[in-house]
């Protein structure tokens, strides 16, 4: 057979085109796609990508590729990112620019051509403003077209690049986008890295996953014939099927050997044809093919001239016979050379002994070294820093190894800098200390000089954290101590405390409070200084989280203090804000909600990213625990906006959270859920998506989604976990837990809860918080009172002398929670039975200003109840009805509106008409839902010509109810109801109350009341 290098005709895959062509047509909606391209190596996942692309090419799509390189093959984090961006900004750069007006920094760290990225103090901001450019880009450029963005080989992706894509997958809402993303699912072992990402993105929708099988025989067969330009023989095609069990790069290797006429002792292996191929080159294309291979995933020709020991002319054959026999091929950009296929590349490194490999590396270090121009400036630290320490030169590998760190943290690649610390610190142990190298930026302790071993420990552990590996960032932090305090440097031992500290909390390994402890007992005796102020402001957020009160305030003062002295302007900023929280726990709303304004007016004017992005929490959610929900919605837009134009995305999951919560407030439920739900799409944080799922938990509850506010429950608990525990994240769950056991019946369940939680007591600025747990239990045991009568229970007795108590201890720091302390009153006296219609009529006129319509809602039910109940004002009481059935319909809150439509049911209220009905007890109810509510057998129980009214009484004695019992419940005396069962005792023609209740049971009507 005389064949061609590879099938000038794309075979098969017609499936996998289709698929790719289905995802296409939904993202020319409007609408972003991302898919995921699996198979093993070899067997055609880039062919398909070129030949989905070249089709979108012609229909007018832009598309832009980008290569995942093996860092230890001299790849630099986000560089499949960075050629994206070139290729994509290329093409529109006018379009492109005004939208990166202000992200000049972060671009510039993976686009050197913008500028030289200083080291911001921000550190774990910019990252995330980096990705939220690069969602903000994608999504500008394909507003007006198709794009597709491919990145390959993502199973050799940094961690920068896998945290973009998941970011990217997650956020990209708009626009005529496709993300396409290849790997080799056979390289994956089990703790590969990329493991989590695909666990991550099954989770997730709306990714869809080609899986790419081997060819078929007669794909095989096809692809041969378009390689050969000839029909092969059947047994040709058995023999190379057999062999390469139709991986196409196996197939076209096979075509290879049999025309070299070397049929006889093929290899089985892939790997074992490729370097059988290699060896069959003369022996000087072989060290250059290995001199290739090591020196990356691609190698300038100049620099391989520099390091060849071959002559120019001898060195041009040698790569054209390389290239003629398809093992390399020419780069892009016509400058260089790569392998043609990565597995050949793995095939002829593979066979360098360690000292070859060594020695070639060393050669290339020293090439680059003396003429830096041989490689691209952007990647000459990083391939320096393989080389040298390949070459095994421990001092110029460790000043090559902190370049590259530093050139890490400029591309915001968190995860590469902490690698290349660690290595900094394996080879800082060998080399002589006067041979470490200056550096010319601080590090996160401030020397810029020689740096030690404890500038390692703390950039390590700092680089580690934001990295998302808190585990051996807490390992780094703990060894940090150890060496600072051995060595008496009680500053840098203080600092690492205070790592400590917030690593346990993010770890859910405790509250934090004994390491920051430590901290400040260390410089406790300092003179004022921004780390002393720092230290205090930590104190002081942990204990606005943990323990608000009067010591927090003082230490939150003393931060403020020490800053301004210190002149640090940033520290002082976000101790005002920590400040005026605790303020306003202390019940000085006003004076908390001016000083947020002027922060976050300072804050802009200081472009201080970090207070923008707190203040843009803290001044929402301190409105609305002031009771100011319109003006707390208005400060959350705000603040979204602010988030979004810095790229804080887990940020902004917060501020959408407490956004979610004044919406709520103000009984815009459906915009609230909205609100929540984009909050979960963007959370990256453990404590932001706990919070997101209480939000949504408390949303599902309120709409009468029992199911999914006990999943949203479950989500949020294990996410909060149990060793950091902040009131804010304990108080309210167990008050969704008590509604959601009282709602299933589990009364027992609601106790044990309340106890739990009420033995952990309420500090002082948790009202918002208590006071409605405290109001969810009372309405619980109100209710309970309500379905088991009047008798004596004691557990009853003892759970509402708690509640009094507590609520003695809880201040009602702002009208809103006045209002919630006459609602607990009114719902106590409920469950006492010793509640009034003004104890309702009183708390509905508190509630009625205050932009709280649920609240309101509810109060008029009960108002409308006890009206009934006490027989008074009939025609008062069907107002209550309406009104409140009118906003329960409004807010979704299908709860209350099952309560109300029974309330109406009960007392013959038309709900349409908004009046009572006249007449007598008998009269059928007008228009209402719940009266035209049919048993199971309306057949059956209409032969026995019941009214409406005498189904009621019915399904009320098939429960065991007296007559009095019935009475209270349809709001008519004990006398008329023994009536009513007179009169069905007749119509059913049985003699007594048990076998009308039997028969009602045969009939449906008890179960029927239990369903509804």
């Amino acid at each position: 057979m005389t064949s061609a290098p590879v099938s000038s005709r794309f075979v098969g895959r017609g499936d996998a085109l289709s698929a790719l062509a289905a995802v296409l047509r939904r993202s020319d909606k409007g609408v972003p796609q991302k898919v995921l391209i699996s198979g093993e190596a070899g067997v055609g996942k880039t062919r398909l990508v070129e030949e989905f692309a070249e089709t979108a090419r012609i229909r007018g799509a832009w598309v832009a590729v980008g290569e995942c390189i093996e860092i230890e093959a001299g790849g630099l984090p986000l560089q499949a990112f960075t050629t994206l961006l070139r290729s994509l900004l290329s093409r529109s750069t006018e379009e492109a620019t005004p939208l990166l007006e202000g992200f000049e920094e972060e671009l510039s760290g993976i686009l050197p051509e913008w500028g030289r990225s200083s080291l911001i103090t921000d550190l774990g901001e910019g990252q995330g403003r980096l990705f939220a450019l690069m969602g903000q880009l994608l999504e500008r450029l394909a507003a007006e077209r198709t794009v597709i963005v491919v990145l390959e080989d993502l199973h050799w992706a940094d961690a920068s690049t896998r945290s973009m894509l998941t970011y990217l997958f997650r956020t990209l809402r708009q626009g005529r986008l496709l993300l396409v993303a290849t790997y080799r699912s056979d390289d994956l072992h089990r703790r590969h890295p990329l493991r989590p990402f695909l666990a991550e993105s099954d989770r997730l929708r709306s990714v869809v996953h080609i899986d790419v099988p081997r060819f078929t025989r007669d794909e095989v067969r096809e692809q041969v014939r378009e390689i050969t330009s000839a029909d092969p023989e059947p047994s040709e095609i058995d023999r190379i099927f057999a062999r390469s069990d139709g991986n196409a790069f196996f197939v076209e290797e096979l075509v290879r050997a049999f025309d070299a006429n070397s049929r006889a002792d093929l290899s089985d292996s892939l790997r074992g044809l490729l370097l059988a191929r290699i060896l069959s080159l003369p022996e000087n294309v072989q060290k250059v093919v290995g001199t290739v291979a090591e020196g990356g995933a691609h190698v300038e020709y100049d620099l391989l001239r520099r390091v060849s020991p071959l002559p120019e002319h001898d060195l041009i054959e040698a790569l054209r016979v390389a290239v003629d026999a398809q093992i390399l091929r020419p780069t892009r950009g016509g400058d260089g050379y790569r392998f043609r296929h990565s597995l050949v590349r793995e095939a002829a490194d593979q066979e360098l002994l360690p000292g070859e490999r060594a020695r070639l590396n060393r050669l290339y270090a020293e090439a680059v070294s003396a003429d830096p121009s041989l490689v691209p400036a952007e990647e000459r630290t990083a391939r320096l820093a393989t080389y040298w320490y390949v070459a095994r030169d421990a001092k110029n590998a460790l000043v090559v190894t902190l370049e590259a760190a530093v050139e890490a943290r400029r591309r915001y690649a968190y995860a590469e800098q902490s690698q290349l610390l660690e290595r900094a610190m394996e080879l800082q142990e060998i080399v002589p200390p006067d041979a470490l190298p200056t550096r010319d930026h601080p590090g996160q302790l401030d020397h810029p000089d020689h740096p030690d071993q404890l500038d390692l420990m703390a950039d390590a552990a700092v680089s580690t954290r934001l990295s998302g590996d808190r585990q051996r960032a807490l390992s780094i932090a703990k060894e940090g101590t150890s060496t600072a305090e051995a060595r008496a440097d009680t500053q840098r031992a203080a600092w690492f405390w205070i790592q400590r500290s917030e690593l346990v909390q993010e770890l859910g390994m405790g509250t934090g409070r004994q390491e920051l402890d430590q901290a400040h007992e260390l410089v406790r005796r300092s003179p004022p200084s921004v780390f002393h102020a720092e230290v205090l402001v930590a104190v002081a957020a942990w204990g606005a989280r943990h323990e608000p009160g009067p010591e927090s305030l003082a230490d939150a003062q003393h931060a403020v203090e020490f800053a301004r002295q210190a002149k640090a302007e940033h520290t002082e900023l976000h101790a005002r804000v920590i400040r005026a929280w605790l303020t306003a726990s202390a019940g000085g709303f006003d004076e908390s909600i001016e000083d947020l304004y002027q922060v976050r007016r300072t804050a802009q004017e200081l472009d201080s990213v970090s207070a923008l992005g707190r203040v843009s929490i803290t001044l929402p959610s301190t409105l609305e625990a002031a009771g100011r929900s319109a003006e707390a919605v208005a400060a959350g837009e705000e603040g979204i906006r602010t988030c979004r134009a810095r790229g804080l995305t887990n940020t902004e999951a917060w501020v959408r959270c407490n956004l979610s919560q004044s919406l709520a407030s103000l009984g815009q439920w459906e915009p609230s859920r909205r609100a929540a739900e984009e909050a979960a799409r963007i959370a990256n944080s453990r404590k932001a998506r706990a919070l997101v799922a209480l939000r949504l938990t408390q949303i599902a509850l309120m709409r009468g989604e029992v199911k999914e506010s006990k999943r949203q429950l479950a989500l949020a608990r294990r996410l909060f976990g149990t060793d950091d525990p902040q009131p804010q994240f304990l108080i309210t769950p167990a008050e969704v837990a008590i509604r959601i056991a009282a709602l299933e019946g589990r009364l027992a369940d609601a106790r044990a809860e309340f106890a739990r939680i009420v033995s952990l007591g309420f500090p002082a600025g948790t009202e918002q918080y208590a006071l409605p747990l405290l109001c969810a239990m009372a309405e619980v045991e109100a209710k309970a009172r309500g379905a088991s009568g009047p008798d004596a229970d004691p557990e009853r007795e003892r759970v509402l002398a708690t509640i009094r108590r507590q609520s003695a201890l809880v201040r009602p720091l702002a009208p809103v929670w006045h209002a919630y302390h006459l609602l607990l009153k009114a719902q106590v006296r409920r469950a006492e039975g010793t509640g009034s219609a003004e104890d309702w009529a009183e708390v509905a006129g508190a509630f009625a200003g205050l932009d709280r319509p649920y609240e309101q809602a509810l109060a008029r039910t009960q108002w409308a109840a006890a009206l009934l109940t006490a027989r008074t004002d009939r025609a008062a009481a069907a107002e209550q009805v309406t009104e409140a059935y009118r906003a329960a319909k409004l807010l979704g809150a299908r709860l209350l509106m099952d309560e109300l439509l029974a309330l109406a049911s009960r007392s013959r209220i038309s709900l349409d008409a908004g009046t009572d009905d006249a007449g007598t007890d008998d009269a059928a109810p007008r228009n209402s839902t719940a009266a035209a509510t049919s048993p199971p057998d309306a057949d059956a129980t209409a032969s026995f010509g019941l009214t409406a009214r005498e189904i009621e009484v019915l399904r009320l004695l098939a429960e065991g109810n007296s007559n009095r019992r019935i009475g209270e419940e349809l709001f008519i005396s004990p006398k008329t109801a023994s009536v009513h069962v007179s009169h069905i005792l007749d119509k059913l023609g049985v003699s007594s109350r048990g076998e009308a209740a039997a028969l009602a049971h045969r009939l449906g009507l008890a179960a029927a009341e239990e369903d509804g």
